[in-house]
């Protein structure tokens, strides 16, 4: 099955895409915090290894973040890989990371929200209704600034199967072009993502 995608054109269904977060997640690893110059060092060896989506950041968490995320936007105005900026469902965490990407030739705006039971319950405070609307509204926001839009389901390995259908093509209604289903608390085996992604693939239209 052929895929029409924003950034990467028309692809076979089973082509792997490599997403690299070594410059936002694997910064929070302790003692790998990096000034600008190596972020931008990083950034140079990631894309000589050949990885196709690079989240730069987390635009919104401080200036030094959006910054950099800028400075690699800016690295990239003229093709190489996909740019890619961390928000969460609020406005200004969009509008942020929509304006630290824009430099670069090729964005992506990647929005999380939570969807398991205990962190809609303990984290969120919120209904599920409440945070399937959240997703869509986020989603179209961000659609505003970006083509390419990636959606995360916080928790998504111990979300309810049904309420993760639900919001996974809600977003996709909305305007995702990348879903993300993420094992944030390290609860699943491969197995169960096989099983997610199945379930998935087979009940959620586009």
């Amino acid at each position: 099955m052929t895929i029409n995608h924003p950034n990467f054109g028309a692809m076979d269904s089973s082509r792997v895409i490599i997403f690299d977060t070594t410059l936002r997640d694997g910064e929070q690893s302790p003692g790998f915090s990096m000034n600008l110059d190596e972020k931008l060092r990083m950034a140079e060896a990631l894309t000589e290894l050949g990885v196709d989506v690079m989240e730069a950041g987390f635009p919104i968490a401080s200036p030094g973040d959006f910054e950099s995320v800028k400075s690699i936007a800016e690295l990239y105005a003229k093709g190489g890989p996909v740019i890619c900026g961390l928000a969460r469902t609020g406005r200004d965490d969009i509008l942020r990371a929509a304006e630290a990407v824009k430099p670069a030739e090729r964005k992506r705006i990647h929005i999380f929200l939570s969807t398991s039971p205990l962190h809609m319950k303990y984290k969120l405070r919120m209904e599920p209704d409440a945070v399937l609307q959240l997703a869509v509204d986020s989603v179209t926001l961000a659609r505003n600034y970006a083509d390419d839009v990636e959606w995360s389901a916080e928790d998504g390995s111990r979300t309810e199967p049904e309420f993760l259908c639900r919001c996974v093509e809600a977003a996709i209604k909305a305007g995702a072009t990348t879903i993300n289903i993420p094992d944030t608390v390290g609860y699943a085996v491969p197995d169960d993502m096989t099983r997610i992604f199945t379930m998935l693939r087979e009940r959620v239209p586009g």
